[in-house]
């Protein structure tokens, strides 16, 4: 039980060889099956790195084309019906072949099928008689729960509505973990599953019939950039040893011990590997100490580099606002809608442009620091009054010295206001970066709301707090020892 108190990463045997990047999904399977390439590909000699709970399979799948990552799991029935839409490929041959022509290729099934189902607790189907999908029918009423992504998939809702002519209209998403714990705590009445879900028993859920066969096979395989078998022929080959290796049952057994148990993935990928292909990885431990550091580090990074560069830029637009109505209407009104699109929606906007990891997050946490400090610029500049700036007229200084001497310090508090908020928001709002592999201390919050783990949320949710606490904190001395105490604002709460 030791193991489960520590958060244990893999390390490369052999230093050196060429450099594999792993992507994995958000769901614990996914991020099992990655951790399992990665360690085959640094038993290889190569040199992998594993970034986990990327987000869905649109973002997976942009970052191998892109070269972002080098390889993926992904299932033939997301290829089919998701990946290559419209192409009517369900052969793997004919996948295999399409995925050819865009410089990606695919492994042969790792062994199971895990395809897509629709699951209620057990006491609510047998009290309403529902054994199979089509019995929903007669159940309009009954508060469907789906996954975001099975939402908009078109092998999920809307084919599967169509399919078994389903009545019901208020249908609505939720993460795929928090609908098992709507599922228990009696909030929901069905969900869609994932057949190898550990929580299928734990939960005691019945698995509805697809009685129309409806869910094509979700044969689980490798995508990998065709490229990596000129560049880590090595790495290529232990990624294909894998092939027909994990039945369903192994699956089923990991992730119940990932999720149930609270192994970590890392160690759950190590002992299939040893069992099962005699490969053995020698892994060490990361102490929650190094985890916080790490994290804490990897937050201040995204903080720190997107509010400078929003100091840097939003001060001269700030007092262009000021000094030009017209051109001040303009930027108000451009950095103000800015701030109007929904922080998820922003970040995964940036990924075709910049890819995943920091640089979109950076760029997507500056864009939405930029209003706070604009808007404050422009508004302690025109605050100044008449009389004052006539005053330092008559002195005969120039625009120039007026403003850096006289005009500046004067707006200084409310500009201090602004960038005291935006930081604060920052703060807040780079845990999202996580979801676009950015790190910081939406990780562990992520990771815990997947693993239903409330000591790992709140190792994410609290650091970010006391960070955004303290952040106004060191404002609050910045502006006193800065600011006259005449020039201070009055705070209201």
């Amino acid at each position: 039980m030791g193991l489960l108190a520590a958060w244990l990463l893999a390390c490369a045997a052999p230093a050196g060889g060429a450099a594999v990047r792993v992507g994995s999904k958000k769901f614990t399977e996914s991020v099992i099956l990655g951790e399992i390439a990665a360690q085959l590909v640094r038993h290889a000699g190569d040199s992998p790195t594993h970034r986990k709970e990327l987000g869905g399979t649109r973002v997976l799948w942009n970052a191998l084309l892109s070269g972002e990552i080098d390889a993926y799991p992904e299932y033939t029935g997301t290829i089919a019906y998701e990946l290559l839409a419209g192409r009517g490929l369900e052969a793997e041959d004919r996948m295999r072949a399409a995925l050819e022509g865009m410089g990606i290729r695919m492994s042969r099934s790792l062994g199971f099928n895990n395809t897509y189902a629709i699951g209620m607790k057990e006491e609510a189907a047998a009290r309403l008689g529902i054994r199979a999908i089509s019995d929903l029918r007669a159940h309009p009423g009954l508060r469907l729960f789906l996954t975001n992504e099975f939402m908009d998939r078109k092998d999920g809702w809307p084919s599967l509505r169509e399919r078994y002519r389903l009545p019901h209209a208020a249908v609505r998403g939720l993460d795929h973990d928090l609908a098992y714990r709507a599922l228990e705590a009696g909030q929901i009445e069905a969900t869609d599953l994932y057949s190898t879900d550990a929580e299928i028993l734990q939960h005691n859920l019945r698995v509805l019939e697809d009685d129309l066969e409806h869910f094509p096979a979700y044969r689980a395989v490798l995508l990998y950039r065709a490229d990596l078998e000129r560049r880590a022929p090595a790495a290529a080959r232990a990624l294909l040893s894998v092939e027909g290796r994990i039945a369903t049952e192994d699956m089923i057994r990991m992730n119940a011990l990932a999720k149930v148990d609270r192994v970590p993935e890392e160690i759950v990928a190590s002992r299939f590997l040893a069992e099962k292909l005699g490969v053995r990885s020698r892994v060490e431990a990361e102490t929650a100490w190094r985890r916080f550091l790490r994290h804490t580090e990897e937050h201040l990074a995204l903080v720190g580099l997107s509010l400078g560069a929003a100091i840097a830029a939003a001060l001269p637009l700030g007092i262009l606002a000021a000094k030009n109505a017209a051109a001040g209407q303009v930027i108000l009104a451009v950095v103000g809608i800015i701030q109007t699109i929904p922080s998820l929606a922003l970040l995964v906007f940036m990924i075709p442009l910049l890819g995943i990891g920091g640089p979109p997050a950076v760029v997507a946490l500056f864009l939405y620091s930029l209003l706070p400090i604009v808007r404050n610029t422009s508004a302690g500049l025109n605050g100044i009054p008449v009389e004052v700036r006539e005053s330092s007229e008559a002195l005969g200084l120039p625009p120039g010295a007026r403003l850096r001497l006289v005009e500046l310090p004067l707006a200084s508090s409310a500009i201090l206001a602004g960038i005291k908020t935006s930081a604060v928001i920052n703060v807040g709002t780079a845990t999202l970066g996580a979801l676009i592999g950015a790190g910081g201390y939406g990780q562990p919050i992520l990771t815990g709301i997947r693993l239903a783990d409330t000591r790992l949320i709140l190792e994410g949710a609290v650091p970010a707090a006391l960070l955004a606490l303290l952040v106004q904190g060191l404002f609050e001395i910045a502006e006193r020892a800065l600011v006259s105490p005449g020039l201070r604002l009055k705070v209201q709460s």
